[in-house]
């Protein structure tokens, strides 16, 4: 069969984390023929595998789409860059390898709405089915799951002493996150196996690879869906996609196509097709097959305002990589056991608080790496640092994803406007106060820790508040372009379908109907788990 009449039961555009998910579920029925396409290319890449290779990997057009945001009031104008993985796996093959599920008020929020099935309650059997947990199965997890689970494999005496520091106060160290309710301070679990990466391609494609039902085609980028009307419906057919050598050719599903190209690619993909707001298709001479207002809408993310601190009498990271005796040192020793700095995501240490009393549940966080640089894929500073990292969980502050033409690769516009709303920028100002004063506890006075971003001479609302957009950049987390729900700016329905389209599915993160809380990589293998469900039992 040629690649030009190419047929299928199911087919999968994006092989991202949602995207290997579903490929896997749905090709273990022999019955099912199941297409995945993926823009990018095959896992390979070396750094890709070594934990420490994500500074290798982003920013890297082999495995990056490479993407920037609009430039921001909110940043104070800046446009920062905006990575998405553009390889097997996706973001699961570049990210930071956290393994954090949220909080049980994120997704009872999303019930809250009327999405059938998403309260903490139903949800919470997903994620112990999918998770291999190093501590063995419990109440609150699962082994033998795809996605492994382990703790960190290196430690830092400033690291300990920084969470001696939340103590004192307020923050109680707890053991681990992801029981419901993540006030306190632990180390972060990861995605890894034995100081490997463990990404979805890992964990749910490679065991899949070799049924005969399944086929995964590579370098072949999503042009535009093919839509055929019937008794006045839009209807999904397959795709039109450019494959590197082929060139342009149609991909036909018989029952289902299913969108898992992510926050950026979902919504565009939509729109180029004819699918959403009907004035921004009109502009750009497309024709309106069904006007969806949210798609590309509602846009928002986690901003991490990156306060950095010298300190003494330690040694951190900035230390160990300045050093060609600390590089080879740290090489050798991930070489013989797989342990030390090479296995580091980007922050092991975090911690949940409220910003103030009135919060009902911890709503923001902390990602503590014991390093500073000046931006990503900078080198480290040449002096001792820690950089205590804090977020706001739950921002009220939205952007879009619109495309600039009928171009499917002409990138879209991307627009956040971090820190537009007075909500924002009071939780902004709070999270910075909370970072002096557990810089100021007796636990880190042993080392003498300075601020050196923003700098004491910042003290007002209004400078700090202008510091955040100076410091303030994404932790990667784009959801909610094409939201759950059914209100006029949702999306698709709490089955997953595109409301308005036959045989079209969303599933990846854009469904969101709000951010979690923390990392956003196992809530899209939880989504994709659900959504695999869902399609099984609406296409017997």
């Amino acid at each position: 069969m040629t690649l030009s009449d190419l047929q299928c039961d199911f087919l999968i555009i994006g092989a991202g984390t949602a995207g290997c998910v579903l490929a896997n579920r749905l090709s273990a029925n022999p019955a099912n023929d199941v297409v995945l396409l993926e823009a990018g290319g095959k896992d390979d890449y070396f750094w890709i595998n070594i934990p420490i290779g994500y500074l290798y990997t982003i920013n890297n057009p082999r495995t990056d789409w490479c993407y920037a945001i609009e430039p921001d009031p909110g940043l104070n104008g800046r446009s920062i860059g905006y990575a998405r993985g553009k390889v097997l796996g996706g973001c699961s093959s570049i990210n930071a390898m956290i393994h954090m599920r949220g909080q049980q008020s994120d997704f009872d929020y999303w019930a809250s709405l009327g999405n059938r099935g998403w309260s903490w309650r139903e949800v919470l059997p997903v994620f112990k089915r999918m998770e291999d947990y190093q501590h063995g199965a419990d109440d609150l997890h699962g082994a033998g799951g795809e996605l492994r689970v382990e703790e960190r494999r290196v430690n830092w005496e400033i690291l300990d002493a920084w969470r001696d520091a939340a103590v004192e106060c307020g923050i109680p160290k707890i053991a681990e996150f992801n029981r419901g309710d993540n006030f306190g301070t632990a180390y972060f679990q990861m995605n890894q196996r034995r100081g490997v990466r463990w990404s979805a391609a890992r964990a749910y494609l490679r065991p899949a690879l070799k049924r005969p039902n399944l086929r995964v085609l590579t370098g072949a980028q999503a042009h535009r869906l093919c839509l055929e009307t019937r008794n006045g419906v839009p209807s999904a057919t397959g795709v039109e996609a450019h494959f590197l050598k082929q060139g342009l050719r149609k991909i036909s599903a018989r029952r289902q196509v299913i969108l898992a190209a992510g926050s950026i690619g979902s919504p565009q993909l939509l729109q180029v097709s004819g699918i959403g707001p009907g004035a921004l298709l009109q502009k750009n001479g497309i024709e309106v097959v069904r006007e969806l207002p949210g798609v590309g809408e509602n846009l928002h993310d986690h901003l991490q305002i990156r306060m950095i601190y010298k300190v003494h009498n330690t040694i951190t990271l900035n230390d160990r990589a300045n050093s060609l005796i600390g590089k080879a040192a740290m090489g050798l020793e991930y070489l013989l056991f797989r342990t030390g700095p090479l296995t580091m995501p980007p922050s092991q240490l975090g911690a949940f608080a409220r910003s103030d009393p009135d919060q009902q549940s911890a709503n923001i966080e902390w990602h503590v790496q014991p390093l500073s640089l000046d931006k990503f894929g900078d080198p480290p500073h040449k002096f001792s640092a820690i950089t205590p990292s804090v977020c706001n969980l739950r921002p009220t502050s939205r952007g879009h994803v619109r495309i600039k033409s009928a171009d499917p690769t002409a990138y879209p516009a991307i627009t956040l406007n971090y820190l537009s709303t007075a909500e924002d920028q009071a939780v902004a100002v709070a999270g910075m106060h909370f970072t002096r004063r557990i810089m100021r506890a007796g636990a880190l006075k042993k080392y003498s820790p300075e601020e050196w971003k923003p700098g004491l001479e910042v003290q007002s609302d209004r400078d700090l508040i202008k510091a955040a957009g100076d410091l303030g950049t994404t932790i990667f987390h784009p959801v909610s372009t094409c939201r759950m729900g059914d209100d006029p700016q949702a999306v698709v329905d709490d089955r997953l379908a595109v409301h308005g389209v036959a045989n079209l599915r969303v599933i990846d993160a854009s469904i969101m109907p709000r951010i979690t809380s923390g990392n956003t990589n196992a809530p899209t293998v939880m989504i994709a788990e659900k959504g695999a469900e869902f399609i099984l039992q609406d296409c017997r």
